[in-house]
């Protein structure tokens, strides 16, 4: 059995979905913060296909610049969720309101 290009759309828009679903119905700064990173990683995997499909590098390239975005995202976005959790004692996003004072 080959794995043609349709499997690796399905497999991104799978984790694309659980990211969405991640980001709209959890309540955890963590865990929400770990489904967009899913979610980057879904349009990568997308991007990859279609490069390797079309021949073309400029797809892996692309995937390239996001990956170092998304690190630097992770390494920013962690430094301010433990800043918020030192400051208010949670990660519930419910419970945190920082434009109360």
């Amino acid at each position: 059995m080959e794995v043609t290009l349709n499997w690796y759309l399905m497999l991104s828009a799978i984790l694309f979905v659980i990211g969405v679903l991640g980001v709209l119905f959890r309540r955890n700064v963590i865990v929400i913060f770990m489904s967009v990173e899913l979610m980057l990683n879904a349009v990568n995997l997308t991007l990859v296909a279609l490069a390797q499909h079309m021949g073309d590098t400029t797809g892996q390239i692309l995937v390239f610049f996001v990956i170092s975005v998304a690190a630097a995202e992770a390494a920013v976005g962690l430094a301010i969720i433990i800043a918020i959790f030192r400051n208010q004692q949670t990660v519930d996003v419910t419970e945190i309101n920082l434009f109360k004072y």
